[in-house]
């Protein structure tokens, strides 16, 4: 199942993708509006929208809807640093002990097709493709074999940095938080229609280069293992993201530097979930707000 949170008539809501088409909950009160609702809601709503496509109504073409990020606003935003080897050769960094865990605000979160901003104060604006888990149960100490039941589903991220201010502290929080600076989507890929998270090929393009070619099995930690390691310290709960680190191939590394400018567009495609796509814009000049 592709759950996603779109919005049609200015409204919005939980729905799921079938070929070209929004399975639309609007009428249906079983079935949450809000995408952590409907997960916290566990089988119950699952199978409510599974009755849902099985009844064939209620029926939107995916082109007249607008795609937001399947969790708008996630109670947590994990990232994980250095979590492929390429990427830890490319920054001549030694492989960590254990997983190192930074936060993205959830306030950078934007949806499918949105503008990514280059920001006033910087213009080095990076891209970083990663696969993401979304959790789906309250839970806390979760063993590594027990893991994937907690799991909702996978989506993609664009863990897109601001590279300069990401160096100015050892958290990274504020250059991985900038607004619009965490693209999310398209859908959410449910966890039953994912066989093995850790053998995806996962590949990034900025305009029409391949910048980022992977597999999800070249993880130093699998997504299983970065579950029990931050359950053991925090109650994880549902519509909480978790981005799974980036392959080598980022835009700081290369010669010349590939930062994303205004116009290129940022496309990552990953085996079995789809494709997110962003164009990047100046950061307009009417957000000023004080």
């Amino acid at each position: 199942m592709k759950l996603v949170t779109f919005t049609h008539n200015k409204l919005s809501r939980v729905g799921a993708v079938i070929d070209d088409a929004v399975v639309d909950s609007k009428d249906y009160p079983d079935i949450p509006a809000s995408m952590v609702e409907f997960l916290g809601a566990g089988s119950k709503a699952l199978q409510a929208m599974q009755e849902l496509i099985d009844s064939g109504n209620a029926r939107i073409a995916l082109d007249e809807v607008n795609l937001n990020a399947p969790v708008p606003r996630p109670g947590k935003y994990l990232g994980i640093a250095l979590n492929y080897a390429g990427h830890i050769e490319e920054t001549g960094r030694e492989k960590p002990e254990y997983p190192s865990f930074f936060t993205k605000q959830s306030t950078c979160v934007i949806g499918y097709g949105d503008a990514i901003h280059r920001p006033r104060v910087s213009d080095k604006l990076d891209y970083e493709g990663e696969l993401a888990f979304v959790i789906g149960k309250r839970c806390r100490h979760v063993p590594v074999d027990k893991a994937h039941q907690v799991i909702a589903g996978f989506t993609i991220v664009n863990d897109v940095s601001v590279r300069d201010w990401q160096m100015r502290s050892p958290t990274l929080m504020i250059g991985k938080s900038f607004d619009t600076c965490g693209p999310l989507g398209p859908w959410i890929v449910t966890s039953d229609e994912i066989r093995d998270p850790h053998n995806l090929a996962i590949k990034t393009w900025i305009d029409d280069e391949l910048r980022q070619d992977a597999n999800t099995r070249q993880m130093i930690f699998n997504c299983y293992e970065m579950i029990a390691y931050l359950s053991q310290a925090m109650t994880l709960e549902p519509g909480d993201v978790i981005a799974t680190g980036t392959p080598g191939g980022v835009g700081v590394k290369m010669q010349p530097r590939g930062y994303m400018k205004p116009g290129q567009t940022a496309r990552i495609e990953i085996e079995g979930i789809g494709t997110l796509f962003n164009t990047v814009i100046e950061e307009p000049e009417n957000l000023v707000m004080y």
